[in-house]
């Protein structure tokens, strides 16, 4: 029912008197207004609003007509029922697409007689129609009319949804002929029967009409009550839950904030279903997809709850990668993508030999140690090939912000799960292969520590309830295998080194970087640039060139730089029709990248008192150290140059104390410290310089100084040095030994302490090298230096004389 009707009272009030009128008539489509109702009509016809134009400010009434046929644009007086209504128009309103709507007051009921004006809108003759009344003793016809109003009360009583106002007016009504044009103007009855009842002037009749009317209204209404009483009554909470929705939909429509986020909701919700999340995760979300139904699209915090839940989704909470481990697999995958490194590889088979007896055990966290570009992260792709799982590296260089690890708290839009959780849902298993690249390279401000997140993610007793801060749930990565790689240890703070069992990746040798480039970077490199490997032929000679002269790294990232830089030299050359074919000899290779760009340290060529060739490790791999010392006159003192760190400047003043103690024994003037200052450099002076290894160099250099004795210049040594002259273990012994078999020298010093280390070096420095474990200070100088320079130039002359 409409809202719009006014009282009987009103409704009478205006009605014209019988007779005939000429009066404009408005042809309607669909709609038929009664005598005593209010309707709204919307014009948009041109012939209408001219209409409306004309005629209102003469007169106020109108004859009201239906169409019949609907889609008619400019109908005739034969194309419109000759049945009507005469009504008053109470208001008008434009609107903005130049139509206008009219509310309208039936005054009296009419029948058009004959047209007066055609165009340009239709005028015609009309006369009023009265309805019959009921006569006061009828009372049939009074009986008619209280069935009537009852089954209409009993009707509104089935609609909850009709306003009280209706229901106000409808108990007001009670005339029995305005009883019924209320009501054949509210009911739900079609337009034709609408048409019939408004041609009716027989009150009776309308009352028969109206009364089956009701009656079929009112069967269907009980029915649909009694239905939706079953209905309800077996409704499931899921059921329910839809109509709830179906409710909340039609009200955000009628806020104008619908959003059509129902099947993104259930869609949602479906994923989640199937991702099998553990309780505590589903509870979870649960609670967001709620929140979810009730926010409006336009709420920031709309697309914030979305992407949680599709992260939640997306997550392997349950799915893992099938593993299978097959150790003789294993050893074909790690030499053919790695050469030498045989310590290495029988730790790695060790670790899978364990996973395949105890595939649920807890293994130990790896952590590669080794100058960059020895293969530490390929070694970690190696590792998840041969288990068939799948690989991922987050690269934790630089690294400052906590929430890098453990995520950003969803306070703000744009915030996001930490690396690994991205890395999981990324993968879609939650058993991959991690490799925490450069670990050794983290930092921390105040943002945080990312080093200590990681204390929690690497410990296997604690990571199977990992917190994310963006998901607030725990996550098991118990089943993800951690690889760490690094360059130095001395960065790590402890608690986190404590969880990591270190692996060593030393440097290579010439010989094995040479075999490197033979078997593998050559070949990458020719096959990258197009090039067949009859047309173009490395000769070793050449590699060994571009070895030597223009790379210096423990490992052979920048040696397959270089090798690219020939390649494509040639390249160049054959793709230009200048050469069919290349050998690849030293004098391309000096074409090509011009200049050596380094001339490594070598051996002394001549041997002298105050100085001596040291061994140092750096990340790049191991270098050998010219230390020079000189005195001259002065008061004594030690004056230290060539960028030295705290603990070298020690070991030179221990060196120096040791020295003076020892002066007797050495042959050294005791006064010589007291008249001569002492100056001790280190080239290169720009590069700075640290380490506790370079005790025993200290020493023999200033031991050499002041007696006079030099130190030979095949002799290498590294160690460190005590007051009471012993000589104590050092680390990176394969870096330091490769670099003095590179630098030439025959003969290198170390602690006897570290004889242990000796099978661990390459076959090739063992052979090469002669290799002399020392104890103390006196067997360092006993090995280095050579008879007094005074005894050799003595011996000089009679050599002469014999050679002439």
């Amino acid at each position: 029912m409409s809202e719009n009707e006014i009282s009987p009272a009103e409704s009478t009030a205006g009605r014209a008197q019988d007779g005939k009128q000429v009066l404009p008539i408005l042809p309607l489509r669909d709609t038929i207004v009664f005598p005593g109702t209010i309707q709204a009509l919307s014009i948009g016809r041109a012939s209408s609003l001219r209409l409306l134009e004309e005629s209102l400010p003469q007169s106020k009434l109108l004859g009201l007509a239906l169409q019949k046929e609907k889609a008619a644009d400019s109908p005739g007086l034969d194309s419109l029922h000759d049945h009507g209504v005469i009504a008053r128009v109470v208001r008008m309103m434009r609107q903005g697409d130049n139509s206008v709507v009219i509310l309208v007051h039936g005054e009296s009921r009419m029948k058009i007689l004959h047209a007066v004006q055609e165009e340009p809108y239709l005028k015609a003759e009309v006369e009023t129609l009265a309805s019959t009344a009921i006569a006061k003793d009828d009372e049939m016809s009074e009986a008619a009319a209280r069935n009537v109003r009852e089954s209409a009360q009993r009707l509104l009583e089935h609609r909850p949804d009709v306003p009280d106002e209706v229901k106000a007016v409808f108990a007001s009504v009670e005339d029995a002929g305005a009883l019924t044009d209320f009501l054949a103007a509210h009911l739900s009855i079609e337009t034709a029967g609408k048409q019939r009842l408004l041609e009716t002037t027989d009150v009776k009749a309308r009352l028969a009409a109206l009364q089956s009317h009701l009656d079929n209204q009112l069967h269907i209404a009980e029915l649909q009550s009694k239905l939706r009483e079953n209905v309800q009554s077996g409704f499931s909470e899921a059921q329910k839950r839809a109509y709830l929705r179906e409710q909340l939909r039609a009200i955000q429509k009628e806020l104008g904030e619908e959003g059509g986020n129902e099947e993104q909701v259930e869609d949602i919700r479906q994923r989640l279903d199937k991702a099998a999340l553990p309780e505590k995760a589903r509870a979870q979300a649960d609670r967001e997809l709620k929140r979810l139904e009730i926010i409006p699209p336009q709420s920031p915090d709309h697309s914030v709850i979305v992407s949680y839940l599709e992260t939640m989704a997306e997550l392997p909470w349950s799915v893992v990668s099938e593993e299978s481990v097959d150790l003789h697999k294993a050893r074909e995958i790690l030499d053919r993508d790695h050469f030498g490194l045989a310590k290495v590889k029988k730790r790695l088979v060790e670790y899978l030999a364990v996973r395949k007896l105890n595939p649920a055990g807890r293994g130990p966290i790896l952590c590669f140690l080794g100058p960059p570009g020895v293969g530490k992260t390929s070694l970690g792709q190696s590792i998840a090939e041969s288990l068939g799982r799948k690989f991922a590296r987050i690269s934790l260089g630089g690294v400052r912000d906590e929430s890098e690890i453990r995520g950003h708290r969803r306070t703000y839009i744009g915030s996001m799960p930490g690396r690994l959780i991205q890395e999981l849902r990324r993968l879609g298993t939650r058993n991959p292969v991690i490799m925490l690249d450069e670990i050794d390279k983290l930092g921390a401000d105040f943002r945080g520590d990312p080093a200590s997140a990681l204390l929690e993610v690497l410990d296997p007793r604690q990571n199977h309830e990992f917190t994310d801060r963006y998901l607030d749930v725990p996550f098991d990565l118990s089943q993800v295998i951690f690889i760490a790689t690094c360059n130095t240890l001395d960065t790590i703070p402890p608690p986190l080194r404590d969880r990591m069992e270190v692996v060593e990746l030393p440097g290579y040798t010439e010989s094995e970087k040479l075999n490197i480039a033979r078997s593998y970077l050559v070949k990458r490199q020719l096959a990258e640039h197009g090039i067949s490997a009859e047309k173009c032929r490395w000769e070793d000679a050449a590699i060994e060139r571009v070895i030597e002269d223009y790379t210096r790294e423990a490992g052979v990232r920048n040696l397959e730089r270089q090798i690219a830089s020939v390649t494509r030299h040639v390249a160049a050359r054959i793709a230009g029709d200048e050469i069919g074919e290349a050998a690849i000899t030293p004098a391309v290779v000096r074409e090509a990248l011009g200049p050596a760009y380094f001339v490594r340290e070598s051996r002394l060529q001549t041997s002298a008192p105050g100085v001596v060739t040291g061994l140092a490790y750096t990340t790049a791999g191991g270098d050998v150290l010219h230390i020079e010392a000189i005195r001259f006159p002065g008061k004594g003192g030690v004056t230290l140059t060539g960028q030295l760190g705290d603990v070298m400047k020690e070991s030179v003043r221990a060196a120096y104390s040791l020295v003076r103690s020892r002066a007797k024994q050495l042959g050294i003037e005791p006064k010589d410290f007291d008249r001569h200052e002492v100056h001790v450099h280190v080239p290169a002076g720009a590069v700075p310089k640290d380490g506790p290894s370079a005790g025993i160099a200290m020493f023999t250099a200033l031991a050499s100084l002041f007696s006079s004795r030099p130190v030979s210049k095949d002799v290498a040594m590294t160690g460190e040095v005590t007051l009471r002259g012993l000589v104590l273990p050092i680390g990176g012994l394969k870096e330091k030994s490769i670099a003095a078999l590179r630098a030439g020298i025959k003969k290198i010093l170390i602690p006897k302490l570290n004889e242990k280390d000796l099978p661990d070096l390459p076959e090739e420095v063992r052979q090469r090298l002669k290799i002399v474990p020392v104890e103390t200070v006196d067997e360092v100088l006993r090995e280095a230096l050579e008879p007094p320079v005074a005894k050799r130039l003595k011996r000089a002359p009679s050599k002469r004389r014999r050679s002439s």
